[in-house]
């Protein structure tokens, strides 16, 4: 974020957890707590008015769920969605990061690591919680992506990884907003079975993409 105060925007319908969440966030001098929402509904609301750059996000809630407003956040390109939750089962990260989430953390984690993790997903990494990375790849063990399974523009975004591009180089090559390559990268991991750009580069490299 080139020392830039990172904006933050927590969604959880537990007041107590927004609350120390705001807490925790708000003795960082690099971040900074914009807004909180009980809802998904609510948080898609705060984030288009605030324009974060990076949300909090529970899973679990009534009405619009985590998944369905990171779908749309992500969609309308807003900005980047950290799921932090209490499930590890592979469907919900699954669909976490199919809905465009970049990282995945569990709220059992310690405190300085969701902080990191909100600055990984600013800087445009994909944090996972290690128990909830052995599940995602447990479930796609079976069945990871082959090359012709990806999109191409998957395909096209993997490529330039494996040859040592960075996001912003990636956006500006293909003529896409730097928050799109992201979304591609989530969604190409996942299909893949890779929780970080190190193992996608391998991948690439071993698949002779790019």
């Amino acid at each position: 974020m080139n020392g830039e105060v990172i904006r933050v925007v927590i969604v959880d319908d537990h007041a107590v957890v927004r609350a120390g969440l705001e807490q925790l966030i708000s003795g960082e001098t690099d971040l900074e707590v914009v807004g909180t929402a009980a809802s998904g509904e609510a948080g898609i609301s705060l984030v288009r008015e605030q324009r974060p750059d990076v949300v909090l996000m529970d899973l679990q809630m009534p009405g619009v769920d985590g998944v369905s407003a990171t779908r749309t956040i992500v969609g309308e390109e807003l900005c980047d969605v950290l799921v932090l939750t209490s499930y590890s089962d592979a469907e919900r990260i699954v669909g976490a990061l199919d809905a465009g989430a970049l990282g995945y953390l569990l709220k059992d984690a310690e405190p300085d690591e969701v902080l990191r993790g909100i600055r990984s997903v600013a800087r445009g990494e994909s944090p996972i919680n290690p128990r909830a990375a052995r599940e995602l790849l447990g479930a796609r063990r079976t069945t990871v992506a082959s090359a012709a399974e990806l999109t191409p523009r998957e395909t096209e975004v993997l490529g330039l990884v494996r040859q040592g591009l960075a996001n912003k180089q990636i956006a500006r090559r293909l003529g896409i907003s730097e928050r799109t390559v992201k979304a591609h990268l989530t969604s190409a991991f996942q299909r893949i079975g890779v929780v970080d750009r190190t193992q996608a580069a391998l991948w690439a490299e071993r698949n002779r993409l790019g």
